[in-house]
C-alpha cells in the first residue's frame, strides 16, 4: 500500500520487431535498467511482444496470444520481485479457445499479480482492425493498490474517453497509465500528422486536469510494415509523456527513438491541486443519468 511519499515512474518507449522473444528480452532489460535508476513503477507499451498485428485480419495471428499468467508475466515477475518494482505488463491475452483480449497485468513489487485490466474500448479503423482480434473488456475500470502507490490502468483507445479516466480516478488512482500503440498511416502523416498527435496529447492532458491526477502515455516507436498491397504500414509517433495534475508535461520522449522516460508522482501535489481546483467536490452526480445513454435524441 502507498505511504503517500513521492515515487519515481519509468515509461518504456520501445520499437517492437517480429521476434517475440527478443521483444521480451528488451522489456526485461529496460525494466531492470529503470529499477536500477530508482523507478518504483515501470510501464511497457501496448502489445509489446509483437509488431502491431492489427493492421490486417489474419486468424493465424491468434497463435501469438498467451494466457494470464503466462510467459510475459512470469519473466517480468522475476524482475519485479528481484528489483522490488511494480511492472505494468500489456499482453495479447488468450482467455479461452476463440476468446481473446487486449489486456495488461499489474505485477506488484513482490512479483505477485496485483490484478488484470482488459481494454474496454476496441477500435475498428483502417489498419487498426482490433475488433477482429479482441473482445471488449469485462472487468470494468480498475485502480490497483501497489507497494508504490495507487495506480490506474487503461489501454490506448481508452485514452479518448473522459468517462474511463473519471471512473478510474474515482477509485483513488494517483496516476493513469495508458500503454499505447498509436501512429500515422502513411497517407496521413504529412497532412494530418501534427494535428493528430497534438489531439492525442491534449485529450490526455485534459484527463489529468479534470481529475487532478498524473497521466502517463506510453507509446511504441518506429515504422512497421502493413498488410501488403498499397498499405504502407504505420509509423508510430513515440512521444511518450508524463504530465502532472495540472496537465503540465513533466517529461517527453522523442518521436523517433527508443527511450526510457522518468518522472515523479507526488501524492501531495494531487492534494494541493485538488484543493485549488475542487472538480470532484463540485460534480453534479445527481444530474449525470443520461451518460448511460448512447445518444440523447
Amino acid at each position: 500500500m502507498s505511504d503517500a511519499r513521492p515515487y519515481k515512474v519509468a515509461l518504456v518507449q520501445m520499437a517492437c520487431g517480429d521476434d517475440a522473444q527478443a521483444n521480451l528480452k528488451t522489456a526485461v532489460a529496460c525494466t531492470q535498467e529503470a529499477a536500477g535508476k530508482g523507478a518504483k513503477v515501470v510501464c511497457l507499451p501496448e502489445l509489446f511482444r509483437t509488431r502491431y498485428f492489427c493492421q490486417k485480419e489474419d486468424a493465424k495471428i491468434f497463435d501469438l496470444a498467451e494466457t494470464l499468467p503466462g510467459e510475459s508475466t512470469q519473466a517480468l515477475a522475476k524482475v519485479a520481485k528481484a528489483k522490488k518494482v511494480v511492472v505494468v505488463v500489456p499482453v495479447f491475452e488468450k482467455r479461452a479457445p476463440g476468446l481473446y483480449h487486449n489486456s495488461l497485468a499489474v505485477l506488484d513489487a513482490d512479483g505477485s499479480l496485483a490484478g488484470t485490466y482488459r481494454k474496454m474500448h476496441i477500435p475498428d479503423d483502417p489498419q487498426f482492425y482490433e475488433k477482429f482480434y479482441f473482445a471488449p473488456g469485462d472487468l470494468g475500470f480498475k485502480t490497483f493498490a501497489t507497494r508504490a502507490g495507487k495506480i490506474g490502468t487503461l489501454i490506448c483507445w481508452d485514452q479518448w474517453y473522459p468517462e474511463a479516466a473519471r471512473l478510474t480516478a474515482l477509485q483513488g488512482a494517483e496516476i493513469l497509465f495508458y500503454p499505447t500503440a498509436i501512429g500515422w498511416l502513411s497517407a496521413d502523416k504529412n497532412t494530418e500528422g501534427p494535428a493528430q498527435r497534438e489531439a492525442w496529447r491534449t485529450v490526455q492532458r485534459g484527463h489529468a486536469v479534470a481529475n487532478g491526477v498524473y497521466v502517463a502515455a506510453v507509446n511504441r516507436v518506429g515504422h512497421e510494415p502493413g498488410g501488403g498491397g498499397k498499405n504502407g504500414g504505420l509509423t508510430f509517433w513515440g512521444s511518450t509523456f508524463l504530465c502532472d495534475p495540472q496537465g503540465v508535461v513533466l517529461a517527453e520522449a522523442p518521436a523517433d527513438k527508443e527511450a526510457i522516460l522518468y518522472g515523479e508522482v507526488d501524492p501531495a501535489r494531487i492534494e494541493e491541486v485538488r484543493r485549488g481546483w475542487p472538480f470532484l467536490r463540485d460534480r453534479r452526480v445527481d444530474a449525470f443519468q443520461d451518460l448511460t445513454r448512447r445518444f440523447i435524441d
